[in-house]
């Protein structure tokens, strides 16, 4: 019996995210139909073929697709095996919607550093807990894909705004347990997030969303090493969960927090 489709959606608290869908579709065609938000698309195994506009394209696995709100496509597997998809439904005031038109036109790139983006900002909002780095890591991906379709150049200089990095940094430590979003943080400080993302890294070598995990590893150490037990210090430092500080603390020290705590004196 021929498998049926997997699907697996969900609403993320990441602010600009309508929508995630991750599927595998080995024979379904979508009708013509619309969406309210921007679709941004990538294909991890099979090819995808869609008519836009009356113009025929196809989503492979090295292409960064985004189709616009508003207007009709359909979808159908290009391959005997079906389609393995990934898809952000990002709100429709992500873009501009004066490059709606430039999205009908174009709609798909061959761009290696924005397709590696797109799949970190998919990890990020498959784990509760990591949303300030979906968020970071989209404001990213928004401000490369509006350089795609305004046909501008899209490597740019990381920006210097010591003075802004430094309020930044305070925000951070001022909220480690209890977290701000790169949305709030860009309305305390006046800045778009973009730029926040970017300054951010130049004058400190890492993204928001690290440095505030870092922050929150440093009082999760102290606290096991006060003899805490680790699924209080979840909650007490800021992680989601144990299995959300546990994660960090492995990519970070190599060990467990129970590993950890069990090596004091």
């Amino acid at each position: 019996m021929e498998p049926g489709p997997r699907i697996r959606a969900w609403q993320p608290a990441v602010p600009g995210v309508a929508e995630v869908l991750h599927a595998h579709f080995p024979r379904h065609q979508y009708p013509m139909h619309t969406h309210d938000t921007w679709t941004l698309l990538v294909v991890e195994s099979g090819a995808i073929r869609y008519d836009l506009e009356r113009h025929e394209h196809d989503v492979r696995r090295s292409l960064v697709t985004v189709l616009p709100p508003g207007v009709a496509h359909d979808g159908r597997t290009a391959t005997p095996e079906g389609f393995h998809k990934r898809v952000l439904y990002l709100d429709a005031e992500q873009l501009d919607v004066g490059l709606v038109g430039r999205a009908v036109d174009h709609p798909g790139w061959a761009d290696p550093p924005l397709r590696a983006e797109v799949d970190r900002v998919h990890r990020a909002v498959s784990a509760p807990g990591d949303e300030l780095e979906a968020e970071s890591r989209l404001a990213l991906v928004v401000d490369r894909l509006a350089r795609h379709l305004a046909r501008e150049q899209v490597e740019v200089p990381e920006a210097r705004a010591p003075v802004l990095v430094r309020r930044l940094r305070e925000l951070l430590d001022a909220h480690v347990v209890d977290g701000i979003t790169l949305e709030e943080a860009g309305r305390v400080l006046d800045a778009h997030p973009t730029h926040l993302v970017r300054a951010f890294r130049r004058e400190t070598g890492i993204p928001p969303h690290r440095y505030l995990t870092g922050r929150r590893l440093d009082l999760a150490r102290r606290r096991l090493l006060a003899g805490d037990r680790p699924a209080d210090v979840a909650a007490a430092a800021g992680f989601y969960d144990q299995a959300h500080l546990t994660r960090h603390f492995r990519r970070l020290l190599g060990v467990t927090p129970a590993e950890y705590a069990g090596s004091r004196r």
